[in-house]
């Protein structure tokens, strides 16, 4: 419901394109259904006491500074895929 939210998409879209207050208007009707849903949508594995607390998860991962929290994972690693095509992806056949 979250990743890759078809409305969410179109906004930024109308965002690139300059149009501002659509796109405000998109993103207020993605987030309005995003809170009717009454999901979990933490994608996170673990139950901590931040579980699904996206705004004090994200400070504390910001103030450790030591990995993204889960539900950026994906998304930087699809982001790093393509760029790392550049180099075959040599980043993969280095040993640690």
């Amino acid at each position: 419901m979250i990743d890759n939210n078809e409305l969410e998409i179109r906004a930024m879209e109308l965002f690139r394109k300059g149009d501002a207050a659509a796109a405000r208007k998109l993103q207020e009707e993605f987030l309005t259904q995003v809170k009717r849903s009454g999901e979990d949508l933490c994608s996170c594995p673990a139950k901590c006491a931040y579980h699904g607390k996206c705004v004090e998860c994200v400070v504390i991962h910001r103030g450790h500074g030591d990995h993204l929290p889960h539900c950026f994972q994906e998304m930087v690693n699809r982001r790093i895929e393509s760029l790392s095509a550049l180099t075959e992806h040599s980043f993969r056949n280095r040993e640690a």
